[in-house]
């Protein structure tokens, strides 16, 4: 702080310091925060393969890596990841009672509405289509763009909507082949594979895009058709790959820490459920071009 130059600013200093010194005994006088007694987790209860309440999810099994980690129980806190998840779960505080979760285990590095940790993995979008139907050939983004016109012109192209593949079909001339489904789909019971699981497989559309965890993971329990996954590489106004995070309330530096802390002690659990789990995982090579 910056005081005005005047006659009276010695005596303006001295009260300074003075009122300094009583909010740091103040502090230093206040309890330190109650010991954790459960790692309390906030997650989605039908978002696999992150999470579900029965614990089968990518986050829950690191989550009960970190809870042993810690020596201590793994509670969950369930809201549907739509609409206000942070503010419902992470930020959500009753007078008088404690916030019901501490964690979120999945976010994007740099997400704004939570305090970040250093990433812990970084996957992308992928294509996701049957073997043996025209498209083995196809290994990356580039491959499917140069597919013969009377192909991709029949194709039934799965996706999102307000995803990075739209953007991405609108951007190559291809967004009339695009079969949308509702990313904020009011159903409690839907969750993200469907398009994968049901309507992939079935024949109901021909190829889909979705993010890599959820193409892996859905590839992997179709058992037929067999199913390739093509991760995507990010373009000039594409963003398909995200480095992925961990979130705690602002303010909570040392819990950030510790969490840190936690991801590198454990970095080869994790690596060993993600690619149990068939994520994918990429290398700056996926970035956009500078």
């Amino acid at each position: 702080m910056k005081l005005p130059a005047s006659r009276g600013r010695p005596r303006a200093s001295g009260l300074l310091a003075a009122a300094l010194m009583a909010f740091a005994w103040h502090a230093a006088a206040q309890d330190p925060p109650p010991p954790r007694t459960a790692l309390r987790v906030c997650q989605d209860p039908n978002n696999l393969p992150f999470s579900n309440v029965k614990g089968e999810g990518i986050e829950n099994r690191i989550a009960e890596v970190f809870g042993k980690s810690m020596k201590l129980p793994v509670v969950y806190y369930s809201f549907p990841q739509r609409l206000a998840f942070i503010r419902n779960t992470l930020r959500f505080k009753l007078p008088g009672e404690e916030y019901p979760c501490d964690i979120v285990m999945g976010v994007p590095a740099g997400y704004d509405q939570v305090s970040a940790t250093k990433p812990y993995y970084h996957s992308t979008y992928a294509l996701v289509f049957p073997k043996g139907k025209g498209l083995d050939a196809v290994k990356s983004g580039e491959d499917f763009l140069k597919l013969d016109p009377a192909v991709l012109g029949k194709l039934r192209i799965g996706l999102y909507d307000a995803s990075p593949a739209s953007a991405w079909l609108a951007k190559h001339n291809l967004l009339e082949r695009a079969v949308p489904y509702k990313i904020m789909n009011p159903d409690p019971e839907q969750y993200p594979g469907q398009i994968i699981e049901k309507d992939l497989a079935s024949g109901k559309i021909d190829v889909a895009v979705v993010w890599g965890p959820i193409a892996g993971y859905f590839a992997k329990r179709v058992k037929s058709p067999e199913l390739a996954v093509v991760p995507l590489k990010s373009e000039r106004g594409v963003k398909f790959d995200y480095q992925m995070a961990m979130g705690v309330r602002y303010g909570e530096r040392e819990w950030k820490q510790q969490v840190e802390g936690l991801i590198e002690s454990n970095r080869p659990q994790i690596q060993a459920i993600l690619q149990e789990f068939g994520v994918p995982q990429v290398d700056a090579s996926y970035e956009a071009p500078k």
